[in-house]
């Protein structure tokens, strides 16, 4: 089993039409051969699913790629406490996403807003 890097950009929008390389998010996880998360495999190196935020303008932010009853996987920020989970971002659908370049995954953001990332590399 490898533990895979994956990295998210900021895709095109009103905002940003060519989208943008310095907005995303750059995360590790263990994938199936189709590109899926692999639930079985996290569970047993979930301490290596890390995640780092960068933001153009922001301070990084670090945490870890957790899961949820529902099969719901968030990003969960380094020093929250369990009553401060609620800042943690939770990822559309991201138990049906397959990442592989060129892929498309909508995160919800700190304030509540949803943002389209692309997937630029898997490595």
């Amino acid at each position: 089993m490898t533990v895979r890097t994956i990295r998210l950009e900021l895709a095109r929008g009103p905002e940003f039409p060519e989208g943008s390389s310095a907005r995303g998010y750059e995360f590790k996880a263990p994938l199936t051969a189709d590109g899926s998360l692999d639930q079985d495999a996290w569970s047993k190196v979930r301490g290596d699913c890390t995640f780092r935020r960068f933001w153009d303008g922001a301070a990084e932010e670090t945490g870890h790629l957790v899961h949820r009853r529902g099969n719901r996987w968030l990003f969960h920020y380094d020093g929250l406490t369990h009553e401060e989970d609620e800042e943690d971002e939770a990822i559309f659908k991201f138990d049906r996403h397959h990442f592989v370049e060129g892929e498309y995954v909508s995160i919800t953001e700190h304030d509540g807003e949803q943002h389209t990332f692309r997937v630029v590399s898997v490595r």
